[in-house]
């Protein structure tokens, strides 16, 4: 649940779901280890679960967008991911979900859908273990994937400044994986003809290490596998829920295989 309270200075209220009751805590570690790049909340109480947040800034989808700010967005969210590579243990000690093992997060959600996609989702599994061990075989360290990752969880913070919030989907995993959410919903607004470009901007911070042809063929590979983290997203935020959560969960899932 987030609320918005109006005030002089207007603050947001949230009480986090049990399945992401890690955010207010990961909220606060961020505005330390990257204030920069998120919101510094005002108050948090890791217990209950809650967090209340300055509104800081207009969204990300209230403005007229062309291909330069999504670009902007994701060499800045790149920067972010990177930055925090050094902090994935002390990510997964604060409750954020690992999905840096996909075959095993596969098998465990396989379990919750019917027979007859079970049995579809089982087939497939040795063509999913291969695209994990390729995708690891690049060597990308894992960091924080945001998971859902759209123009309704960023903030203009000013002039080419983006402030990234809602992290109750988050998962440590491959970087990659953020590029699902974030390249379809651009495409969608600007067409499929910027995905290259966009995708090329976000993979620009990672060439200095890496092949550029190898980070496309890894961005292929996450952005499909990435249907893995989003299917477990479903399953903890709404476990029981059977109107949106199993369904979802089992159409991420399928998405795979499709």
């Amino acid at each position: 649940m987030i609320i918005r309270v109006c005030a002089d200075r207007p603050v947001w209220f949230k009480a986090t779901s049990p399945g992401s009751a890690f955010e207010p805590a990961l909220a606060e570690a961020l505005s330390r280890w990257a204030p920069e790049h998120v919101l510094t909340p005002y108050a948090v109480d890791c217990v209950r679960g809650w967090a209340l947040l300055p509104d800081d800034g207009s969204l990300l989808r209230s403005q007229t967008l062309d291909v330069r700010h999504w670009e902007e967005v994701l060499v800045q969210y790149a920067e972010l991911q990177r930055a925090l590579v050094p902090r994935v243990e002390e990510l997964v000690r604060l409750g954020v979900p690992d999905a840096r093992v996909l075959p095993a997060l596969f098998d465990s959600l396989v379990q919750t859908v019917d027979a007859v996609d079970r049995e579809r989702l089982s087939a497939f599994r040795p063509r999913l273990v291969e695209w994990c061990a390729e995708l690891d075989g690049f060597g990308i360290a894992a960091t924080l994937d945001h998971a859902d990752l759209h123009d309704g969880q960023i903030l203009v913070a000013g002039p080419g400044r983006y402030t990234f919030f809602d992290w109750g989907d988050a998962n440590v995993a491959h970087p990659f994986c953020s590029l699902l959410v974030a390249i379809d919903r651009a495409a969608e607004q600007l067409g499929p003809e910027v995905v290259s470009r966009l995708e090329d901007a976000y993979l620009e911070p990672w060439t200095a290490e890496h092949p550029r042809s190898d980070l496309r063929r890894a961005a292929a590979l996450a952005r499909r596998l990435s249907h893995v983290t989003r299917a477990g997203s479903w399953g903890r935020l709404f476990p029981s829920t059977a109107d949106i959560g199993a369904p979802e969960r089992a159409a991420a899932l399928l998405r795979l295989v499709d």
